[in-house]
């Protein structure tokens, strides 16, 4: 029966993909025009449009009106083919976020992806990033990139996300918000926004929130206050200048995850250590940065970026007091304190060859931690309190990285884009806890990584190319911290993965829409998986080989006036490509990596006019997700459907905007994310229920 509901599933789902695009071929002529952006893409440096821009490369713009509570990027980024983006419903963890598989492993955070927010990294200089610092309520667009283009950005660009903040425009204005909904969630928010007055004079955006939930599940609370402020200055000698400051603060209890059996029982209980733990994590992060640009002339430009962050968290976890015990363990406190800077220089070059491109660089990266660990007892035997340290060690990473980039139209249609990049990454830590010896260590990491992608102009409106690179992958500070052997210190033995990765495709921009189509393979020595995660501690491992195969298709569509459809399919093969042992014991080649859907489909069709009534309703759908290296067990597939109405209205200074939103539309029990190879079978991390969210925001102008 699961079989046949699976094929029920994707049939109709395709079945609606199908419809969408059949309905797009008999649109009017006078609603070609594209709902697409014509400026420039960021990500890829080639100074193409989208739809000449020879990579998989989509462009997510912020709702005109707002149209959700504002509060995690899984409601703004949807419908990307390969991009797996879930919601743990816990705000202690952060989204589960792959491309193509990268990523997938990951327990907590963000892995194997860069993330970038106003050109400034959101993504450590070990690969571990998080989407926590985004701020929804001044976003202005996203670029979500995948494929070989992504090997450009160095260590951990299994893919690339690049969140752009607004930039102040016009008369000063205010505008205030208030969403709430299910499970007593309720977000706040101001926003103060103003164009420059002067000539040499920035403008301004300034943006505050508090958001704060009871949690759908037992012992999920969260609180969380974002602030983003963005300074820019356009000078009169064509330079720009963007000066960005953020601040998040995030307090949240983990229910952490459940077995089968009490999923099936209650999806919104919490395992009994949570509890008797008190398990939950406390994050504080401050960064700001610095971009320029200078025009030197028609030819020559220069790029500097330079920025500074620290980031301190503590995490109680459920460790019991009998494993921490052995004079090894590390406790059942985890508490680092973090502080982490870099810089990118870069120059660019324009035609000073016929029809070429070129840019050279070199980014520089660094970070320094002092983290400790502590029993989570102490010695009156009260649980889920800071103890006995037992852990106490500085750790240090750094990295100089030069790259050269280039392109080429050496025909009317033809042009070859190349890059390279040498990634090199060094690692030290300094062990102070001596009592059970001295853990110290070093160790580094470094990869040349070419690119190259030749593409064709077969028609005005259709663009062909194939693209190859090579990829780079380190371990985070975080998957060295344990041993799978549970000796004391790093895992130096853990190694960095490498990847080859192909990729052919199609995009064609015409009356009927606008179409990407692609077809991948990436072939990966040394992949970093999961070993096993224990009482929410997770260690890792090296794979000989693994290999991820797929084919993406994307479709957007101006049906008529202001109604606009968004459809898109993808299909992920990713196996281990020879056999090895894991926690699961013997693992054999053929078997499917664990945290990743084989197939995914999105449909939306939605009316959204600058002003008055708009409305949207939108279809998800994720193929079975296997939760550990034996495919013993999977998360079944499931298909959940939104909808969403509002009112914006306009009028001389000031602008209110409403909205109402229906999430999980037939109430489906299902698994919005996994915890892999996780050592006492609670790899499951159930999704919120039928759900609900309303809000109001005004604007004055002054």
């Amino acid at each position: 029966m699961r079989n046949l509901h699976v094929h029920v599933t994707v049939k109709s789902t395709l079945l609606l993909l199908t419809a969408c695009i059949c309905q797009s071929l008999y649109a009017e002529d006078d609603s070609a025009v594209q709902d697409l952006p014509t400026i420039k893409v960021e990500a890829t440096h080639t100074g193409t449009s989208y739809a000449k821009t020879p990579a998989s490369i989509f462009r997510v713009d912020a709702p005109k009106q707002q149209e959700n509570i504002g509060v995690n990027l899984t409601e703004v980024v949807k419908g990307i083919p390969s991009l797996q983006l879930n919601n743990r419903e816990n705000y202690a963890q952060d989204l589960q976020l792959s491309m193509r598989g990268f990523g997938a492993r990951s327990t907590f955070g963000v892995r194997g992806i860069r993330l970038y927010v106003d050109g400034i990294p959101a993504t450590m200089p070990d690969g571990q990033g998080q989407t926590s610092n985004i701020d929804l309520k001044s976003l202005d667009h996203l670029e979500v990139l995948t494929g070989p283009f992504s090997s450009l950005y160095g260590n951990s660009s299994g893919g690339a996300i690049l969140a752009t903040t607004k930039e102040g425009q016009g008369r000063d204005s205010v505008t205030m918000g208030y969403a709430g909904g299910s499970d007593q969630r309720s977000n706040s928010s101001i926003v103060l926004q103003g164009g420059a007055h002067a000539e040499n004079e920035p403008s301004y955006v300034i943006s505050s929130s508090y958001f704060n939930t009871d949690g759908y599940r037992d012992h999920s609370a969260a609180d969380k206050v974002l602030n983003n402020a963005k300074l820019t200055w356009n000078l009169s000698d064509g330079s720009k200048i963007n000066w960005v400051t953020n601040y998040v603060k995030i307090n949240a209890d983990d229910p952490m995850g459940l077995t089968r059996a009490l999923w099936e029982q209650n999806p919104k209980q919490a395992v009994s250590n949570a509890d008797t733990y008190n398990t939950r994590k406390e994050i504080e992060q401050t960064q700001t940065g610095v971009t320029w640009t200078k025009p030197l002339d028609d030819h020559n430009e220069l790029y500097a970026m330079t920025y500074i962050g620290n980031r301190h968290v503590t995490q109680y976890q459920s460790i019991p007091k009998s494993t921490q015990a052995n004079v090894n363990q590390a406790g059942g406190v985890i508490d680092f304190d973090r502080n982490y800077y870099g810089a990118d220089f870069r120059w660019t070059g324009k035609d000073l060859l016929p029809n070429t491109r070129i840019s050279a660089g070199v980014a520089l990266d660094a970070m320094d931690e002092d983290r400790k660990g502590y029993e989570n007892y102490d010695a009156a035997g009260n649980y889920g309190v800071k103890g006995n340290l037992r852990r106490n060690e500085d750790n240090t990473l750094w990295n100089i990285d030069p790259y050269l980039q280039a392109s080429w139209q050496f025909l009317p249609t033809w042009r070859l884009d190349t890059g390279v990049r040498y990634s090199n990454v060094h690692y030290k830590s300094d062990d102070h806890y001596l009592s059970n010896g001295d853990d110290s260590g070093k160790t580094e990491y470094a990869k040349t990584l070419p690119s190259a992608t030749l593409s064709w102009q077969i028609l005005p409106e259709l663009l062909a190319y194939a693209s190859y690179a090579k990829g780079f992958e380190t371990p985070t500070f975080t998957e060295m911290a344990y041993r799978p052997d549970g000796a004391a210190g790093f895992n130096f033995d853990l190694k960095p993965s490498s990847s080859d990765n192909y990729e052919v495709g199609l995009k064609s921009e015409n009356p009927w829409g606008y179409f990407t189509l692609a077809a991948f393979q990436i072939n990966t020595k040394n992949d970093i998986v999961s070993y096993a995660t224990v009482n929410g501690r997770a260690t890792y491992q090296n794979v000989d080989q693994t290999q991820r195969k797929g084919i993406e298709f994307s479709w957007n569509k101006n049906l008529w006036r202001d109604l606009k459809a968004q459809a898109s399919y993808s299909y992920l093969d990713a196996t281990f490509d020879a056999d090895f042992t894991s926690s699961s014991g013997t693992v054999k080649k053929g078997n499917s990596i664990p945290g990743i859907a084989k197939n995914q489909a999105f449909a939306r069709l939605a009316w959204q006019p600058e002003t008055g009534a708009f409305a949207g309703v939108e279809a998800h759908y994720m193929d079975k997700i296997y939760v550990n290296d034996a495919n013993s067990d999977a998360a079944p597939s499931y298909t959940v459907a939104a909808i969403d109405v509002g009112y914006k209205w306009k009028m001389q200074d000031w602008a209110i905007n409403t909205y109402a939103r229906v999430d999980n539309l037939f109430d489906r029990n299902y698994i919005g994310s996994v915890i892999v190879n996780d050592g006492n079978g609670r790899y499951f991390e159930p999704a919120e229920g039928r759900n609900w969210s309303a809000g109001l925001s005004i604007t004055k102008q002054f």
